[in-house]
């Protein structure tokens, strides 16, 4: 994780299973996959989208209303998610996405 991820802070407080991301910019997408395979624009351009969770909900409710069931995202973890499964946000011209917890595909592991 990096030191910008862990200085990071939302100016938007997320509710239930919803969590804040910060999108990935350009250059920190990278265009050379873990393997060495050069990926072109057009190739990026279709992807999930990626980003670093900055705030996290306190969880949805169960389903008898009595306890919240506990978020797996934390702030800091690079996440992918669905490319149509967000709000986009804009604040103080800074770009946010509020992804629900279940439009998240995966966590990038460190």
């Amino acid at each position: 994780m990096s030191a910008d991820a862990k200085k990071s802070t939302s100016p938007i407080k997320p509710l239930g299973d919803r969590v804040i991301v910060r999108p990935l910019l350009d250059e920190e997408l990278g265009t050379v996959s873990a393997s060495g395979i050069i990926i072109p624009d057009s190739a990026k351009k279709e992807k999930p989208e990626q980003g670093i969770v900055i705030a996290v909900g306190p969880g949805k409710w169960d389903e008898d209303g009595e306890k919240r069931i506990p978020m797996e995202v934390k702030e800091g973890d690079r996440v992918v998610f669905s490319k149509y499964g967000f709000d986009e946000v804009k604040f103080d011209n800074k770009e946010y996405f509020i992804v629900s917890e279940s439009g998240i595909l995966g966590i990038f592991n460190a």
